[in-house]
């Protein structure tokens, strides 16, 4: 199979030649991993590990410095570069509406259109890449918004403020169909996924009920899916955390692909997941980001990842890969090991 077979026919819920491969890391992480291995070379290092999906990449418009070490990207989100020896990591700090005192202050504010971000690059990549399966995208409807809003303010907006949170879903979700509905155009329906994130876990459990999901946030994702849909892409969802609770409405609303499965309780493990919910909805990701890969040996790793290949990915279903992007306190040996 080509890759982009191999991937589509695990969606379909369907045996594929081997579990499809993806690869997504940090910036630093990265530079570590090529600093281990000698090159700098991304296609090189996913023929040599055998990802099957290529992330094709679309740059908004710079973030600034506006002063105190601290940036802002286009939406508003600010945050801090804490230095590691590989690179600078992003740590985020309050956002721009964090003050904000009326639904006017959210209203003025210098928000983005779709223009800001440049997929002049697309058409390129998805022949640099023909053989692969192709995500795109970075679509948030609450967490960004959240991370603007500050996550006080925004929890204390859904009770008090259910406006304020509607307005800024409303922003969200609109900048992200026309984005989405532009790269579907530019590259001819090509793309074969779609990436949506919204974090609506801790790793307790959910960060806020069904009823505040369903007021929230659903309808946004509902939108978000059917306009994927509608353009001829799947819908992977990304949620960090214990969120066993949503999984059922996610399948109702048209989630394809849950991403990242982070293992923190036993109704997030494989074999759970894959009982439960196995032929209804596909999984991506799962290797353990908090303990596993920072500090299990390379062969503990390997059977790891042969554990969730063969639980989750029996029948199709499954596509092999992180809980979340490598972080660069995995050492590159564990990062081959998922894979080799």
């Amino acid at each position: 199979m080509t890759s982009r077979e191999r991937v589509l026919t695990a969606l379909n819920h369907r045996q594929p030649d081997r579990t499809p491969r993806d690869f997504w890391a940090e910036r630093p992480a990265l530079n570590r991993l090529f600093a281990h291995l000698g090159h700098s070379d991304p296609v090189r290092l996913m023929d040599d590990l055998g990802i099957d999906i290529a992330h094709l990449e679309a740059p908004p418009t710079a973030e600034c410095h506006i002063g105190g070490g601290v940036y802002q990207n286009f939406w508003g989100e600010r945050f801090i570069h804490q230095n590691t020896p590989w690179g600078p990591m992003r740590e985020d700090v309050p956002g721009a509406l964090t003050e904000a005192q009326s639904l006017s202050d959210l209203e003025t504010f210098a928000w983005p259109t779709p223009d800001c971000i440049d997929r002049s690059r697309l058409q390129e990549q998805c022949r640099c890449h023909g053989r692969r399966a192709l995500l795109y995208g970075f679509a948030d409807i609450w967490q960004r918004p959240a991370l603007v809003r500050g996550w006080e303010g925004m929890f204390l907006d859904m009770v008090e403020r259910p406006e304020w949170v509607h307005f800024l879903g409303r922003k969200f979700t609109d900048f992200y169909l026309e984005d989405y509905t532009r790269a579907a155009e530019i590259t001819k329906g090509r793309i074969d996924l779609y990436l949506l994130i919204s974090d609506l876990g801790s790793q307790r459990g959910p960060l806020i009920s069904l009823p505040m999901f369903e007021q929230f946030v659903a309808p946004y994702l509902k939108e978000m899916i059917d306009r994927i849909h509608t353009i001829g892409g799947r819908v992977m969802f990304h949620s960090c955390g214990s969120i066993s609770t949503f999984i059922p409405r996610l399948i109702e609303l048209g989630v394809d692909v849950l991403d990242p499965i982070q293992p923190v309780g036993p109704e997030m493990q494989p074999r759970v997941l894959k009982e439960a919910h196995g032929g209804r909805i596909s999984f991506h990701g799962g290797m353990d980001m908090q303990h596993l890969l920072p500090q299990a040996s390379p062969g503990e790793v390997a059977a790891t990842a042969r554990h969730y290949c063969e639980t989750l990915g029996a029948g199709g279903g499954y596509i092999l890969g992180p809980a979340h992007l490598f972080q660069p306190d995995v050492p590159p040996e564990n990062i081959l090991a998922v894979y080799r």
